[in-house]
């Protein structure tokens, strides 16, 4: 019975990017973009853990663009592994800022989606996707 279930990995594949993506624009991405410049440099203040402490409106605005561009690129799978990797990144940085500022409890969510989006770049987006695998 298991060996079989591999016969639907490029489907699951497909479904897991639509469905994580989905709820990652509704939950992330679009609120951070629609947010604007204030919101942006707010977000963007999570940079200073890695010791940068210059343009916040930008890396903010970096944030949101990955989190709600490359979401969607990603379930589209176009240009898969390099939003992934932004991604990856992106939720480390929100791991790291949310880990300074609350524990480990707060910061888990992120660090959870960032491993996720890591593995993504190793896997591939599947033979469903604009990409091809």
């Amino acid at each position: 019975m298991w060996k079989n279930l591999s016969n639907f990995r490029d489907g699951a594949l497909l479904f897991l990017r639509v469905a994580l993506g989905g709820f990652f624009i509704y939950a992330h991405g679009w609120p951070l973009l629609a947010g604007g410049l204030a919101r942006w440099k707010v977000t963007g203040l999570a940079m200073r853990h890695l010791g940068i402490n210059f343009w916040p409106g930008y890396w903010g605005f970096m944030a949101a663009f990955a989190e709600s561009v490359g979401v969607g690129l990603l379930m589209l799978g176009l240009f898969f592994r390099p939003s992934a990797l932004l991604l990856a990144v992106t939720l480390s940085v929100a791991a790291l800022s949310e880990y300074h500022a609350h524990g480990l409890d707060t910061a888990a969510h992120a660090l959870e989606l960032a491993l996720v989006f890591a593995a993504l770049i190793f896997i591939g987006p599947g033979k469903y996707s604009l990409d091809k695998g």
